[in-house]
């Protein structure tokens, strides 16, 4: 087990590793996946994982892959602190509609 600290944030997470066996096959998919996406392969691991479990985990309740969305968006202090009611903005650009407000 892993405690890993974030220089920025001052925030502690525990990270447990975990070995994979692989076949040739897929360690040059793992591989290229990562080459192409920028993304480690560590990451594209939990990614696959994420994936998987959301669609043969199906009696999850509805609405709970929200916590996989918001975990996936990390700590990191350059997003927007109104992401939530600005987020059509930022999924569609400016034309979007303003937030009403009271």
């Amino acid at each position: 087990m892993y405690i890993m600290v974030d220089k920025k944030t001052k925030k502690s997470t525990v990270r447990e590793p975990v070995q994979v066996y692989m076949d040739r096959h897929d360690r040059d998919l793992l591989e290229e996946l990562a080459r192409k996406t920028g993304t480690s392969r560590a990451e594209l691991l939990r990614q696959g994982l994420r994936h998987l479990a959301e669609h043969l985990l199906e009696e999850r309740a509805p609405g709970s892959s929200l916590s996989e969305v918001v975990a996936s968006l990390g700590e990191n202090p350059e997003l927007p602190t109104d992401l939530a009611a600005r987020h059509d903005q930022y999924l569609y650009g400016s034309s979007a509609e303003e937030p009403r407000t009271n």
